[in-house]
């Protein structure tokens, strides 16, 4: 998944480590705490000597400061790496259905074909409806077994899972229509239109 992630980024522009570290940050929300430069580097390298992305040492000036030899380097996506791209992006099998998997893939959604979108959003749902069901049969089969505490974070990774089934059909039904997460309904309807849309 970071794979994915890192090639996303460095096709929107070239960067240094901390760079890509601080937009990984920024991109994938509640998944960053498992980005470091422990399985950052090692990912830089591999994808380097697989020939999807290309390192160069830029000029003294171009240099941020304070940063050490191996944050000097620029990274670049290569030819190579915008196809492994795409068909990371395209993939839509288990692995997207997870937690880590999921926000990775939903991050790049905007550049990820609609069908695609769609396959990855039912199988989170599936897997998201998996757990609920887990958690109710717990609560139902041994809530009386379980101390005050328990049962309370129970309760609340069962709210978690039905705030995120109910989200993801939401989002569901509007990519069947056709309309981004941001566009209500009643926004682009013929009687609706977006206000000011005519202006310059």
């Amino acid at each position: 998944m970071l794979e994915l992630a890192v090639l996303g980024l460095l096709q929107e522009a070239p960067m240094h480590g901390y760079e890509l570290r601080k937009e990984l940050a920024t991109k994938l929300g509640t998944i960053r705490a498992a980005i470091s430069y422990g399985t950052l580097y090692p990912t830089l390298k591999r994808l380097n000597a697989a020939g999807w992305i290309s390192e160069t040492a830029p000029e003294d000036a171009m240099v941020p400061p304070l940063t050490s030899k191996r944050g000097r380097i620029v990274y670049k996506i290569t030819a190579e790496g915008k196809e492994r791209f795409a068909e990371l992006l395209a993939q839509a099998g288990p692995e997207t259905y997870d937690d880590a998997g999921f926000g990775v893939h939903f991050a790049f959604f905007a550049r990820t074909d609609r069908a695609t979108r769609l396959r990855i959003l039912e199988g989170r749902r599936r897997r998201i409806e998996e757990r609920r069901e887990g958690l109710r049969e717990v609560l139902s089969r041994a809530a009386d077994r379980l101390d005050a505490y328990t049962l309370e974070l129970q309760r609340h990774g069962l709210e978690a899972c039905e705030r995120e089934v109910r989200w993801l059909e939401e989002l569901i039904t509007n990519e069947r229509s056709g309309r981004s997460p941001a566009t209500p309904a009643a926004e682009t309807s013929p009687e609706n239109p977006r206000p000011h849309q005519d202006r310059p």
